[in-house]
């Protein structure tokens, strides 16, 4: 790329090449943005191979594919390679033409592709059977030394993830779940889900964390308020029989109704004689007045 670069004047070439870093940074992250990087890139420099395939890239990831099979057709009349043919052929699948895909799997451009790229067309081929409905066609597709292979390439992971997948889609559960332990075991980087894929045959859930936390936080709120209303019980309860004990309260209607024995209390015992001392002074001083009006008679 950096060779193409260099047929466009300095600037150009700095801002071609500033819009084309955009791309590749964002394309698995945020792929619209990329394709709007890539957008400038064809516009500034539309004669570039490598800013064509960048853009049908952007396009590819976008689902895009009619876009897409344009700019990376265009790339491969400037450079002339193959390299771009199993991509484009997975296009054709986008755009809903599986049987072109197919058609392309056969075309002697296949022949030239290296490993990685045969591969890649065969993963393309399995997957337009799929698309026309042909299970078994697709798992035989697959079927090769690439697969059967122990030693772990760059797309075995890939490769053992879409016949799993295509075994599960058959019906072949046991055979699915060993080739999702293979995938596993050739996936070091964690690029496929075959980890779930595998939960899911087994029937193992998995809780978020995070939601868990959350769960946990509404219980002990649940816990609180139950706390709160057992309290509440409680008191209400101490109530209660501290006021049964203050008098009991029997239903005449209820069979097992018993009137209490009404205590025996001593009269004599209750009655108690108070002297009033205001009358005692009162007769005191009526002697004394009756005295006094003797002696001075």
């Amino acid at each position: 790329m950096r060779q193409e670069l260099l047929s466009l004047p300095k600037g150009l070439a700095e801002e071609v090449s500033r819009n084309l870093v955009m791309v590749a940074r964002l394309i698995d992250e945020d792929p619209e943005q990329a394709y709007a990087y890539a957008r400038i890139a064809l516009r500034l420099a539309s004669r570039v191979a490598a800013v064509r395939e960048a853009a049908g890239f952007a396009a590819y990831a976008t689902q895009k594919y009619s876009e897409a099979l344009a700019e990376f057709r265009a790339a491969k009349r400037m450079t002339g390679s193959v390299e771009l043919w199993p991509v484009m052929a997975d296009c054709e699948r986008g755009l809903g033409r599986p049987e072109r895909a197919l058609a392309m799997a056969g075309e002697p451009e296949v022949q030239k592709l290296d490993k990685a790229g045969q591969v890649e067309m065969r993963l393309v081929a399995a997957g337009a059977r799929r698309d026309m409905g042909e299970l078994d066609a697709a798992i035989v597709t697959l079927q090769s030394p690439e697969l059967a292979s122990s030693s772990v390439q760059p797309w075995t992971a890939r490769l053992r993830y879409a016949y799993a997948d295509a075994l599960l889609a058959a019906g072949r559960e046991d055979e699915a779940r060993e080739w999702f332990g293979k995938t596993l075991e050739a996936d070091k980087d964690g690029a496929t889900d075959a980890s779930d894929r595998l939960a899911e045959i087994d029937g193992v859930e998995f809780v978020d964390a995070a939601s868990l936390e959350d769960d946990s936080d509404l219980d002990a709120l649940d816990e609180d308020e139950d706390d709160e209303d057992e309290d509440q019980d409680d008191a209400e309860v101490a109530a209660a029989e501290r006021a049964s004990d203050q008098a009991e309260y029997y239903d005449e209607d209820d069979d097992e109704y018993e009137p209490l024995d009404e205590p025996e209390v001593d009269v004599t015992d209750e009655i108690v004689v108070i002297e009033d001392d205001e009358d005692d002074d009162r007769d005191v001083r009526d002697g004394r007045d009756d005295r006094d009006a003797r002696d001075k008679a």
